[in-house]
């Protein structure tokens, strides 16, 4: 028999919206009666416990649309109750009340998986927001490039590596919370964009996505640019304005190139990130700051905090969870994916009624090239092959790449002549490396291989035209220019 206290459910599984209950689990009886009667005024049941064995048999006879627990219970640790809730019943959300203060506390519990926290004395209007964020929190989803804003670069994400796939899966981890959380990658590797599918993917979707380059902003300005200003509090401030916090209010503030904010300014973010609360320029009262902070940085943040360029504390609060997104050269077999996605979204940009073809030697040739400024160069690199394109197929001297010796690394730099990729420095024949084969016929490296494959070709077709080059490229089927290009990049024209 159905018990008529106990809410309905969803196909996932959760508590439907009609009959959305909240679980309070605190041994403070005053504190667990304020929690009561703001939770039932906002049209909710609530159950209120004080210990973690009566908050184990109720999760098991009900489903809890969000639960609220202290950190310190007389028979055992909060953090406890964040995990086995995650693992039991990952679809309630759990949000821990920290002692005042008590930064360390805060930071533990959003790594152990809590979606949020409230410092005591629990304030009102934060319990509500985050009630608020928590029951519009959508069941698991996928974080798919089709979720991207408008206009967004949507195929920076994609990709069917096992790098970009943990990432995705990472981002769907990631949207159900509300810890901050920091993404690490090089210039143009797509962290905005992972930024804005973490927003798009967790509660917070409808809410507005605030992003701001810390390192674009004068110095002067910053914290009337954050923060916001009161008429007249400085020459020039003829009216109210709000900063970057009101204008993400309810939604998610992405600080990109965090690196560069200067101490001064890190020491207010600090504080605004700690108690939620905002004070405009000018102002004498704080208002509440209700914002998700996701940041990002191509520098490593931990050798700043180590050089002294950046706070510590700072740096533990926005760094509670961390997404590195790979370097495009660390996930080659992602380019032909990549690369078509790029042309067929350029051609159509461009009102072409086909987008052209990548010849298989340029996807291969592409896989070769380093590519520092990773998907962003990847995007202007066929930006300018699709305008130097004339048929229905982009040839590699379309790319007009030069690939040079800066591209390589030190390690690769300080290797003796005879080891250098030939497709990025374009050996002397003299120096060429000889690609071996094994016992059952598969080269060392594939690329070297057939560039071996293609050198010879190309060398017999100018023995047999007696260096006509004009009749080789005819013998060979491409143009005298394809021809030039390749014996360029294959080391021929000695």
């Amino acid at each position: 028999m159905t018990d008529p206290a106990a809410p309905a459910h969803g196909a996932d599984g959760r508590a439907t919206r009609r009959h959305m209950r909240v679980l309070v689990v605190d041994d403070e009886a005053d504190l667990r009666e304020l929690l009561e009667l703001t939770l039932v005024g906002m049209g909710l049941d609530v159950d209120c416990v004080d210990s973690l064995a009566e908050a184990g048999s109720l999760l098991e006879r009900h489903a809890y649309a969000l639960c609220l627990t202290d950190m310190r219970l007389p028979d055992g640790d909060g953090l406890g109750l964040v995990a086995t809730i995650n693992r039991r019943f990952p679809q309630t959300p759990v949000a821990v009340i920290t002692a005042y203060g008590s930064a360390e506390n805060a930071v533990a519990a959003l790594k152990a998986g809590a979606f949020d926290y409230l410092a005591k004395p629990v304030a009102l209007d934060a319990l509500r927001s985050l009630v608020r964020s928590a029951i519009h929190l959508p069941a698991q989803q996928p974080a798919t490039p089709a979720a991207a804003a408008p206009g967004a670069p949507a195929w920076q994400l994609l990709g069917e590596s096992a790098a970009m796939q943990e990432v995705r899966a990472q981002i769907r981890r990631l949207a159900r919370s509300m810890a901050p959380v920091s993404i690490s990658g090089e210039s143009g590797s797509g962290k905005e964009l992972a930024a804005r599918l973490i927003h798009l993917s967790g509660p917070r979707a409808a809410q507005p996505f605030v992003a701001v380059n810390c390192g674009a902003i004068p110095e002067a300005l910053m914290e009337a640019e954050f923060f916001g200003h009161r008429k007249g509090a400085f020459t020039g401030a003829d009216h109210d304005r709000d900063g970057f916090f009101q204008a993400a209010s309810g939604g998610t503030l992405f600080l990109d190139e965090v690196a560069d904010l200067p101490l001064a300014m890190q020491v207010k973010l600090l504080r605004a990130i700690q108690e939620k609360r905002v004070r405009k320029v000018g102002a004498t009262v704080e208002e509440a700051a209700d914002v998700r902070i996701i940041s990002a940085t191509h520098q490593n943040l931990a050798q700043c905090v180590a050089a002294g360029r950046f706070r510590q504390d700072l740096y533990y609060r926005l760094n509670v969870i961390e997404l590195k997104l790979p370097a495009l050269r660390d996930r080659l077999e992602d380019i032909p994916l990549l690369a078509e996605a790029i042309v067929a979204r350029l051609a159509q940009r461009a009102g072409m009624a086909q987008a052209p073809r990548l010849a298989s030697i340029t996807l291969r040739y592409l896989q070769s090239y380093r590519f520092p400024g990773n998907v962003r160069e990847l995007e202007n690199i066929l930006e300018r092959a699709l305008a130097f394109s004339s048929g229905e197929v982009v040839n590699v001297e379309d790319l007009g790449l030069k690939p040079a010796v800066s591209d390589v690394d030190e390690n690769e730099r300080a290797e003796p002549a005879p080891e250098a990729d030939p497709h990025l420095a374009g050996a002397p024949a003299n120096e060429r490396r000889v690609v071996r084969i094994s016992e059952d016929g598969i080269p060392e490296s594939l690329p070297d291989y057939l560039d071996q494959i293609e050198r010879d070709t190309i060398q017999r077709a100018l023995d047999k035209t007696r260096y006509n080059r004009t009749a080789a490229a005819r013998l060979l089927g491409i143009t005298f220019r394809a021809l030039r290009y390749r014996m360029q990049r294959l080391g021929l024209n000695e």
